[in-house]
């Protein structure tokens, strides 16, 4: 499937979602984002998707921020309408029912940093540069940025982050927990790809449902999460994926999970 500014691609179970703008060095426009909205979609409902990859087109750059031409004409309202779309594409991405894993193969800022914090894990090349520098452009995080990050690496080093508006480099990622591994440019794919493949193994339901977890218990005070917790764990106890499961492992046999 191949949009202006979206490839979707697959490999097997894996789909690979491919921002496709390398001379804009993948910022985000309005159609962009769109394209980006309806891939997730599709992917959401796809039985025959079991995870998916977000990286960006060419060598530069996963996403380099939005489209700051863009940016500079709108007003309250426009600027409103603007954040509220960019966050309903990471909630979406977010809120999707199969693990998402950002490959950041180049500079991953503003808008672009948001996308990775909406995806499950993050890897990074090498080279890569992450930040939110949009404070030096006279604005503030809008996509998500500024309530993502704190709770992902603390509010200390989110502020630090936010309010110098520099780019630090995959390294200080990885030391702050930002991102979950580094590796260099040539190996990024593949290295991601095996940690999907991994997931992808596991069983397809409790995948969803370890996520929405996670994901929803974060939102709620400790009490109200592990109640969720024991509900989920109660679905998941009536399928027949968990029977397969349980059974392969008695049998010592790899499951034979239901995947289309």
């Amino acid at each position: 499937m191949t949009t202006e500014g979206v490839l979707l691609e697959r490999d097997g179970y894996l789909a690979i979602v491919t921002v496709n703008r390398p001379s804009k060095l993948n910022a985000l426009d309005d159609q962009t984002i769109a394209e980006l909205d309806a891939t997730f979609a599709a992917i959401d409902v796809d039985d025959s998707v079991g995870a998916v990859i977000v990286t960006g087109a060419g060598e530069k750059a996963f996403v380099a921020g939005a489209d700051i031409s863009v940016l500079a004409k709108q007003g309250v309202l426009d600027g409103i309408e603007n954040a509220r779309r960019g966050q309903a594409l990471t909630l979406r991405m977010e809120s999707c029912s199969k693990p998402v894993l950002a490959a950041i193969n180049g500079f991953a800022l503003g808008g672009g940093l948001e996308l990775a914090l909406a995806c499950d894990v993050r890897f990074a090349s090498s080279n890569a540069k992450v930040g939110l520098p949009e404070v030096s452009l006279g604005i503030i995080p809008g996509y998500g940025g500024s309530q993502r990050l704190p709770r992902l690496v603390g509010s200390g080093n989110a502020l630090q982050l936010i309010l110098q508006g520099d780019a630090i480099d995959a390294s200080e990622a990885l030391r702050i927990g930002l991102v979950n591994g580094v590796f260099e440019p040539e190996e990024l794919m593949d290295k991601v790809k095996a940690v999907a493949k991994r997931m992808v193994m596991r069983g397809p339901t409790a995948l969803s449902l370890a996520k929405q977890a996670v994901r929803r218990g974060a939102q709620m005070p400790l009490v109200d999460a592990l109640a969720l917790e024991a509900d989920l764990f109660g679905i998941i106890s009536s399928t027949d994926e968990m029977k397969e499961g349980m059974t392969a492992f008695l049998e010592k046999r790899k499951p034979n999970w239901l995947r289309k």
